[in-house]
């Protein structure tokens, strides 16, 4: 793969850097493993450096930029590689719902990406809120976040994200990536993980709205116990009634745990505003 296209530097404002370790781009097309008939997108395709791989690999490939100075160079690239569709948007207003059905197929897409640093949650919650029509998902991400996605209870790192992605997804980290994997080199490590939604019928979540407000309140001070954590929301018998200790903080309790309290307050007949 040539890259003598690309005369543009990585922005740091846009949390750009490109992969270029040939070792480590192989291991993530592997780990795509792109099949005949797939819907393939790419989130933040860069210099292509994942791009042109997965297109020698499957022909056909869909890419979401922002960077208006990186598309050119990449559709002009892309031409000896195969067939490139370019999204110029930014990813956190891509309905993927719409690009899934836009597509032939059974109506699913699979995303990839090496996601901008400071935009990987965010992009983790958008994604969520289609996921539906998302397949799976192969992400490169700073290894903090990959371990606080994939963490369980008792862990230091488990928290808001972990809980709100284990309840719709199976997490599996893949493998780490150092920084001299990149130019420029970020100042952190890396890591690549994989994101199977799960299907609809065992999802448990009754109210997504309750369901994000009780996380989101059982972790906002993490300190605090439950009883105290979501005062706003229920009462320590509401917490008990469904076997969960009201003394107990956000970090020990399980995801099934969370999403049984959440349906339970769902339920009642009167209960606090959550919007």
């Amino acid at each position: 793969m040539s890259t003598r296209h690309f005369t543009e530097p990585a922005k740091k404002h846009l949390g750009q850097h490109f992969l270029h370790d040939r070792r480590i781009i192989d291991m993530i097309v592997q780990a795509v493993d792109p099949k005949p008939g797939d819907r393939l997108v790419e989130i933040g395709p860069g210099q292509g450096a994942i791009t042109f791989p997965l297109l020698d690999r499957h022909g056909e490939l869909t890419v979401i930029e922002f960077d208006r100075d990186l598309i050119f160079p990449l559709t002009d690239a892309a031409r000896a590689h195969g067939t490139l569709e370019v999204i110029h948007r930014d990813v956190l207003t891509v309905d993927f719902s719409a690009v899934a059905r836009s597509g032939a197929g059974e109506g699913q897409i699979r995303l990839v990406g090496n996601l901008p640093y400071n935009l990987s949650s965010p992009i983790l919650f958008h994604a969520l809120e289609h996921a539906a029509a998302i397949r799976d998902m192969v992400f490169m991400l700073q290894k903090e976040v990959v371990d606080r996605m994939a963490a369980g209870p008792g862990s230091k790192v488990y928290g808001r994200l972990g809980v709100m992605l284990q309840a719709y997804c199976h997490v599996t980290p893949l493998f780490d990536v150092p920084p001299a994997a990149f130019k420029p080199p970020p100042k952190v490590d890396s890591a690549v993980v994989r994101l199977v939604p799960r299907a609809p019928e065992t999802i448990d979540v009754a109210d997504p709205a309750m369901f994000t407000a009780v996380v989101r309140d059982a972790f906002g001070q993490r300190r605090k116990t439950l009883r105290n954590a979501l005062s706003k929301l229920c009462d320590a018998a509401a917490i008990e009634a469904v076997g969960v200790r009201p003394d107990a903080r956000a970090e020990q309790i399980e995801v099934a745990d969370f999403v049984r309290l959440a349906n339970s307050l769902a339920a009642a007949p009167a209960r606090t505003d959550h919007a």
